[in-house]
């Protein structure tokens, strides 16, 4: 079936048989060969929609044997910097340009321009415009309380790497679901994980997870030297006290093991 999206280098439009056929090939493909947590996730409050990860949109590269090929814009700002990539997806037989996506990154992202103070000293010797506090709201003992968190900003060159990553990781999913027309099965991570943030999707909010739980977060990553920006990356958030309560075993098994991994059975 990938001779459905190498038959348009002939400009030539798709029939519906070849339509339902690509269609079915993704379905079959997630079904088959990615893994859940790996290769695509879920979020809560999202319906059966998964997010289509870095990972999963390669697999659907290789499926239709795609070639990307990203251009990179930066964007300076007065303190900062914004990376943005359009990547051009075109056809590795023929090199006939198919599609494109766009992504940017930028560190005034509140996971890249702000982290957790150590410890109180750390927040009280940081200059006034360089720290904040936080609030947000979780659930404790059946009721929602607010929360506060003492945060301090971030020298964004040292995370200069990995901004640009993750705008090359949006511009490259965002082509493959548009080249492939698979964004009625795949939503983008950003979009989803902006929903499990505490935001409302449709008529219910997902709860964050308590005191206790973020503490639990902070004390295994420390000792797996794995840093609060790793955490927000990975599963697209602004802060540790923001992950959604049904995430929590999963993004413990992500500080244990390095990986996305599913507890869904």
């Amino acid at each position: 079936m990938t001779e459905a999206l190498a038959q348009q280098s002939d400009f030539q439009p798709m029939t519906a048989v070849q339509i339902k056929a690509q269609v079915a090939l993704i379905q079959d493909v997630m079904k088959s060969i990615m893994q859940l947590g790996q290769h695509y996730g879920t979020v809560p409050g999202c319906g059966d929609k998964k997010t289509l990860l870095k990972p999963g949109a390669e697999k659907l590269m290789m499926t239709f044997r795609l070639a990307a090929d990203p251009h990179i814009q930066e964007i300076p700002t007065e303190d900062g910097i914004t990376f943005r990539v359009v990547c051009r997806i075109t056809n590795q037989a023929s090199g006939v340009f198919l599609g494109a996506g766009i992504g940017e990154a930028s560190s005034r992202e509140d996971k890249y321009n702000w982290r957790s103070a150590v410890c109180e000293e750390e927040y009280q010797a940081t200059p006034d415009d360089r720290k904040r506090v936080k609030w947000g709201r979780r659930w404790e003992k059946g009721r929602q309380t607010a929360y506060q968190i003492k945060q301090v900003r971030t020298n964004w060159a040292d995370q200069a790497n990995t901004i640009l990553k993750m705008a090359k990781k949006r511009a490259l999913v965002d082509a493959i679901l548009t080249v492939t027309a698979a964004s009625d099965i795949f939503t983008q991570g950003d979009e989803g994980a902006e929903d499990a943030a505490g935001k409302k999707t449709g008529s219910a909010e997902v709860k964050p997870i308590t005191e206790g739980q973020a503490k639990i977060l902070f004390a295994k990553a420390r000792a797996k030297s794995v840093t609060e920006a790793d955490i927000l990356e990975a599963f697209g958030l602004d802060s540790i006290n923001d992950i959604p309560a049904p995430l929590f075993s999963e993004v413990l098994a992500f500080i244990e093991k390095g990986v996305l991994v599913s507890h869904e059975e």
